[in-house]
């Protein structure tokens, strides 16, 4: 079932209205493009093209796309323009699939695995600390214990808005004096979690990518100190980035990649953009899980990532 419920008729109506600005975005070019034509042929495939790429898909990965439609074309001799949003479809949900990032609305938290460590990094701005908040309340939600850990002791914000969300969710939040050593934090966090049994940490960092040698010490140090509580932690480094910022969101995902060995991502605030094709992009580019989608407002707006979903609504007819 998943440990945030079924994905129901409730979520898929939430990715739809999320996903609406790139739907129609996408959906509206797309009609425009093999209006007045039978088949695909190069010139609907160069305008294909052209919207997947100002959908922020990244021209890498659209030429992956166009490539598979491309053989579609030659193998089957003759496509329909009609057949064109189902053949889109299936191609990039096989896309996803390939990357790990096919369906994680199943995932439960490992069972030999107490407390499951989160460490969430992204630069600020982007959503971080809601992510953090609303994955804590669904956590909540699901019966687990939850700890979060405020390790971002750079911004004073930083500590006030984790400790919002962990009165208003109704979880303990461990923090220290504004400027105090993250690693310490962590260290804080993890032994008072193991000391009461919590199934699921959460600890947020600094997103200091302007310094970035510092940012790689600072989560190496963080990672080395929680290991001498819970030897495996992190069991989950989680990347936080904007999907309304498109093309700045590859480049945060690379600049990350480069400091850390990130293991999933979650992408926000597309529920305001047509950028939603930045998901299909960042998953394949980096060969990292999206595992976490933000599609609206609400505490359960913040998704666990099903692809065929994703792609089905991305890629809805108007009724």
């Amino acid at each position: 079932m998943g440990l945030f419920g079924l994905f129901n008729k409730s979520k898929k109506d939430t990715l739809d209205k999320g996903l609406e600005k790139t739907k129609q975005n996408v959906f509206s070019k797309l009609t425009r493009a093999v209006a007045g034509k039978s088949r695909v042929d190069d010139e609907v495939l160069d305008e294909l093209e052209e919207i997947l790429v100002t959908s922020d898909v990244g021209v890498d990965t659209t030429i992956k796309i166009i490539r598979r439609i491309e053989d579609r074309v030659a193998r089957d001799k003759y496509v329909s323009t009609n057949e064109l949003n189902g053949i889109l479809k299936s191609e990039i949900t096989a896309l996803l699939t390939e990357n790990n990032t096919g369906d994680n609305s199943e995932w439960e938290l490992p069972q030999d695995v107490r407390p499951y460590v989160i460490l969430v990094v992204g630069v600020n701005g982007v959503g971080k600390t809601t992510t953090i908040g609303k994955l804590a309340y669904q956590f909540k939600q699901a019966g687990k214990k939850v700890y979060l850990g405020a390790a971002d002791t750079f911004r004073a914000a930083a500590v006030e808005q984790i400790q919002i969300w962990g009165e208003r969710v109704g979880v303990p939040v461990i923090k220290q004096q504004m400027g105090a050593d993250p690693a310490s934090v962590a260290f804080d966090t993890l032994q008072s979690a193991k000391a009461n049994g919590a199934d699921v940490v959460i600890i947020d960092t600094a997103g200091r990518l302007h310094n970035k040698v510092g940012l790689m010490n600072e989560l190496k140090k963080i990672k080395d100190v929680m290991k001498k509580v819970v030897p495996e932690a992190p069991h989950e480094v989680l990347l936080v980035l904007d999907g309304s910022t498109g093309q700045n969101a590859f480049e945060q995902a690379r600049q990350f990649a480069a400091v850390t060995q990130i293991t999933s991502l979650a992408i926000t605030k597309l529920d305001g953009t047509a950028k939603g094709g930045v998901v299909i992009g960042i998953s394949d580019q980096f060969q990292i899980p999206v595992k976490y989608i933000g599609v609206g407002e609400g505490m359960e707006d913040l998704q666990l990532f099903n692809g065929e979903e994703f792609v089905d609504s991305f890629f809805k007819k108007e009724r």
